[in-house]
């Protein structure tokens, strides 16, 4: 089993000390420190030595030294320059590593595909807890070569991923991200994985991109208004909610007709096929 040597207390209160740097919350940050845990999300990511991994905050790289055993090329994106020198060195010492410094969700692709030596295929991070969610979904809407995410983040974010429909944590979020792939794994991490330990539970989350899409490029910005739509006051009837949010209520009448959809049904009611329909007749 692949496995980091950062991935334990010791060796990861030494490098923080070799470098003099301290965790800065503000960031997000909380260092891996269980080698079980890297051992599962390598399996989860079913690495075969030929794909190129793109990493998103990678920290002092206890992840991304157990990832450059199995990937051709990893890349990492990290937005605290004061962690450069750390992931330098680790460049220096694996020919297949290097690293992009800034933000991830402005880093431009071009960069991404530069540092990787070609586009990425599959994303394997421990992401900054406060914008996981956003680049779960940025990632899977601006990069369709990434066919797999296998992620680490708050336990309730993995909910919202996961979830079904007419439960509470069913939302635009959930089937935005559903129109790409479906979760395909998922197992909880606690607190004491990490230094120092979050006051938040954790879980690693396995979303696999479709084989063939379920809309087209052309629809995606439709059904994503569709579901923006419905979903804006939850409360409310869908075609209440719709009919306040951009949508005439004449029009959609006709869709719901057309449909079958109850109009006095609520947007967390419906599946992600139930708002394919509706976007495709409303697109008429």
């Amino acid at each position: 089993m692949t496995t980091s040597p950062l991935a334990n207390l010791t060796a990861t209160r030494a490098l923080l000390e070799e470098f003099g740097l301290a965790t800065k919350h503000r960031l997000g940050q909380n260092f891996l420190v269980d080698n079980h845990v890297i051992e599962r999300i390598c399996a989860q990511a079913e690495l075969t030595g030929t794909e190129r991994v793109l990493e998103v905050g990678p920290g002092i790289g206890t992840l991304t030294l157990a990832l450059v055993q199995e990937a051709a090329h990893v890349a990492s994106i990290e937005m605290d320059a004061e962690l450069e020198p750390v992931l330098a060195e680790h460049a220096a010492e694996h020919a297949n590593f290097s690293y992009v410094m800034g933000d991830a969700l402005k880093v431009p692709y071009e960069r991404i595909v530069e540092a990787l030596g070609g586009e990425p295929e599959l994303l394997v991070a421990n992401l900054p807890y406060n914008v996981a969610a956003t680049i779960i979904l940025s990632f899977f809407d601006r990069m369709p070569s990434i066919r797999r995410a296998v992620v680490m983040v708050q336990k309730e974010v993995a909910d919202r991923i996961g979830a079904v429909p007419s439960t509470k944590e069913y939302g635009a979020y959930t089937v935005k991200l559903a129109l790409h792939g479906q979760v395909t794994g998922r197992f909880e991490v606690p607190p004491r994985c990490f230094m120092p330990a979050p006051h938040v539970d954790s879980a690693v989350v396995r979303i696999d991109r479709y084989d063939e899409p379920l809309v087209a490029d052309a629809q995606f910005a439709q059904v994503a208004r569709v579901v923006e739509a419905a979903f804006a006051q939850r409360r409310k009837t869908i075609r209440n909610s719709m009919s306040a949010n951009g949508f005439g209520k004449d029009e959609l009448d006709a869709a719901f007709a057309a449909t079958g959809i109850a109009p006095a049904a609520r947007a967390e009611t419906l599946s992600v096929e139930d708002f394919i329909r509706l976007a495709e007749v409303l697109a008429d």
